[in-house]
């Protein structure tokens, strides 16, 4: 089992969306390392879903992968705000996977909540925050969901 963090702007796409629709495909990612993350994940590993850019920004529940990496149908549509006229449909650059709803979590957990935790120091959205999509190593994970619950 690994973990990891999905970021999304509540506005784009929230975790209240995710618990309505039950699943959905994370595309749109234009990040080498976030897509690498991507390409690592398998079916059933666990990830936190992240509010950013909103205030505050913070965990607001679990989702799950339930769907390995794929290529990414939104860098190949003109229209798309994510078209990528250099990605090949032979050797596509970006890719994407399916999460679905685990979890919401009663309250939200603050970037700043977590900034305050010294057994978080290290932790990857702590010193990367920019990175869409990134690792969480366990020790963190659970620590986390300690304060969730």
């Amino acid at each position: 089992m690994q973990y990891w963090l999905f970021k999304s702007e509540p506005d784009a796409y929230g975790i209240d969306r995710l618990e309505r629709e039950g699943k959905t495909e994370w595309s749109g990612v234009r990040n080498f390392q976030a897509r690498n993350n991507m390409v690592a994940m398998k079916a059933g590993d666990l990830g936190f879903f992240y509010h950013s850019s909103t205030k505050p920004p913070g965990i607001v529940g679990i989702c799950k992968v339930l769907r390995e990496a794929y290529p990414d149908f939104t860098q190949f549509d003109p229209k798309s705000d994510y078209y990528d006229p250099t990605s090949n449909p032979e050797r596509p650059k970006w890719k994407m996977v399916d999460v679905g709803f685990v979890e919401k979590f009663p309250a939200i957990i603050t970037l700043e909540e977590l900034r305050k935790r010294p057994e978080l120091e290290g932790m990857t959205l702590l010193s990367r925050g920019r990175l869409s999509v990134q690792p969480v190593e366990e020790r963190y994970w659970n620590a986390i969901l300690q304060t969730a619950r």
